[in-house]
């Protein structure tokens, strides 16, 4: 057997503790990819702060209903699971009605399902780049698409996209993970335009005390997810050698920038892209 490799030991600290606040009391979130690595912490820290939870994975029903039933254990409320393909348009939207018809309303959805092909562009087939591309960007489109169309009715709402740093400095083997990533930017920036734009139109900009409909972007660096578990350890070494921080990110400091770009009191925060890397891309 293996023995766990000691750099991605430190995902073992995780937030596990119940309910601290209730910042996000009363508000429902659908996490994307929520069943394990960073979209299980940021249900976590979201479930917290009183958020109602709605989890997608992709296809691992004993993982999803394991994770469910763990998360049911430790916060108020249960969680729901969504099954869905983000590659496709028709279960992006799916998933938002199911969400929508099982809680009857959504405020906070996060784009954190992704996936990765690594490949030399010499190398990358033509499935390679559209099956990546289709995951990482398009589905991100399609349900903030829906999820945009139910939140500027509603006149408040929260998208926060989870990018990467590849996004931001490119990799080796990584051209169509870079791109889809890096796509994520321009993507958060018009639709938090095009959401302002709404507010505007329907006359709700001008109240003080509105939370808004706002869009943001966070852009984690190496997290100590089972998405490294494949890395091998020297490799793993050289990459926190250039980190200025020294270390692995760990799930949940992700979360926590997440939770607090869903907060109330974040709404005069959008179009934003935030680094959470341990200064990488300085």
């Amino acid at each position: 057997m293996t023995p766990p490799n000691p750099v991605l030991d430190l995902t073992q600290n995780e937030n596990t503790a119940g309910r601290t606040g209730d910042k996000l009391k009363g508000r429902v979130a659908f996490v994307t990819g929520g069943t394990r690595g960073i979209g299980a912490a940021i249900c976590r820290s979201l479930a917290s702060q009183g958020a109602v939870l709605a989890a997608g994975y992709a296809g691992n029903d004993d993982a999803a209903k394991k994770f469910a039933d763990a998360f049911s254990g430790t916060y108020a409320t249960a969680v729901s699971t969504h099954k869905g393909n983000v590659g496709e348009a028709a279960d992006c939207r799916r998933t938002i009605d199911e969400v929508i018809g099982s809680h009857g309303r959504l405020d906070i959805l996060v784009n954190n399902a992704g996936i990765t092909i690594d490949k030399t562009v010499l190398k990358l087939s033509d499935e390679d780049w559209f099956k990546v591309l289709n995951v990482n960007l398009s589905g991100a489109f399609f349900l903030s698409q829906a999820a945009l169309r139910h939140m500027a009715e509603r006149g408040s709402g929260r998208i926060v996209n989870v990018s990467s740093v590849i996004g931001e400095m490119g990799n080796i083997g990584q051209a169509n993970y870079a791109a889809s990533k890096s796509g994520l930017f321009g993507l958060t920036k018009t639709l938090a335009r095009e959401a302002a734009f709404l507010l505007g139109k329907a006359g709700r900009l001008s109240d003080p005390d509105g939370i808004g409909l706002t869009v943001n972007t966070v852009t984690p660096g190496f997290i100590a997810t089972e998405m490294l578990e494949h890395v091998p350890a020297k490799v793993l070494e050289r990459i926190v050698g250039q980190i200025p921080l020294g270390r692995l990110g760990k799930p949940e400091e992700v979360a926590r920038v997440v939770h607090f770009l869903a907060a109330d009191s974040s709404s005069y925060i959008t179009g934003q892209v935030w680094g959470v890397n341990g200064g990488l891309d300085m």
